[in-house]
């Protein structure tokens, strides 16, 4: 649906516009029936070239001062990470470039969102373009580590020994999973538009046991993501001890180049402004 008003309910509660993500004009409206954080359903908010697709959430929690509290929370930040990603995975299923935006940007009004729209205009339109008939796929590289099959040293001058022959042997472990890893980003990068390289991530996001060697993200044109999974799925059979997961294809966070927005002071206070973490 269109957007229908202000931040006002009925029943005097204030809210705020969050902006999950910018279509272009001609876009496919939101799925009727999604809802996305705090279980809003969603609207469009056109401008120009543009739309925004967005969702009612109170000020409450998305002021200055509680957004920043929340953002301590690692349970609220989960539930409102999920939601903001239900949207997003919805759009990116039609057909169509969709530019998401981060984690809890938000307006005041209408009248806000517009704001966002024509001050970051030129930016939105640019990634569009470069964007348009591509996907965003997920490579990481986990390895356990190095497994030992030793005896309980006799002397202490035996445990030194053996310790340092550990060290020695862990450390050239690591270095050959390591270029293995490397080996398998620049085979995918070959293949892909673009590629990002982020931090490891903290297995207990992940849920995989080991060191994350590789998280990478690789921009694939759609006609060749067929290409690039068949050669995911030959690296993986190739590798001896880590591990290759892939995800995807995802909306292409990792390339919209669309996070540090052009702020309006007059529409949302900090960190809650449109350019908000």
């Amino acid at each position: 649906m269109t957007d229908t008003g202000t931040g006002t309910l009925a029943d005097g509660e204030r809210r705020y516009w969050y902006v999950y993500a910018v279509t272009p004009a001609a876009g496919p409206p939101p799925p009727d029936g999604l809802r996305g954080v705090d279980g809003a359903p969603l609207c469009a908010v056109p401008h120009d070239d543009l739309t925004a697709v967005v969702g009612a959430v109170p000020a409450a929690d998305f002021a200055e001062e509680p957004l920043r509290r929340h953002l301590e929370d690692l349970a609220w930040l989960e539930a409102t990470a999920r939601g903001h990603q239900r949207v997003i995975d919805a759009l990116t299923a039609d057909p169509g470039c969709v530019l998401p935006l981060r984690l809890a940007t938000v307006c005041r009004d209408t009248a806000g969102v517009r704001r966002l729209l024509s001050a970051n205009q030129e930016r939105f339109l640019e990634a569009i373009s470069r964007l348009a008939g591509r996907a965003e796929w997920g490579v990481k590289v986990f390895a356990d580590a190095p497994e030992r099959t030793e005896t309980a040293p006799a002397t202490g001058r035996d445990y030194l020994r053996q310790r340092a022959r550990r060290r020695t042997t862990d450390d050239e472990a690591w270095r050959r999973a390591e270029e293995t890893a490397r080996a398998v980003h620049l085979d995918l990068d070959a293949v892909a538009e673009q590629s990002r390289l982020h931090r490891p991530q903290d297995p207990r996001l992940s849920g995989e046991s080991g060191r994350n060697l590789l998280n990478g993200a690789y921009l694939v044109p759609q006609e060749r993501e067929q290409e690039f999974c068949a050669l995911v799925g030959r690296l993986a059979g190739q590798l001896c001890g880590p591990r290759l997961n892939l995800t995807g294809p995802w909306a292409p966070y990792s390339f919209a180049q669309v996070n540090d927005l052009a702020p309006d002071p007059d529409s949302a206070p900090e960190p809650a402004r449109e350019n908000a973490t």
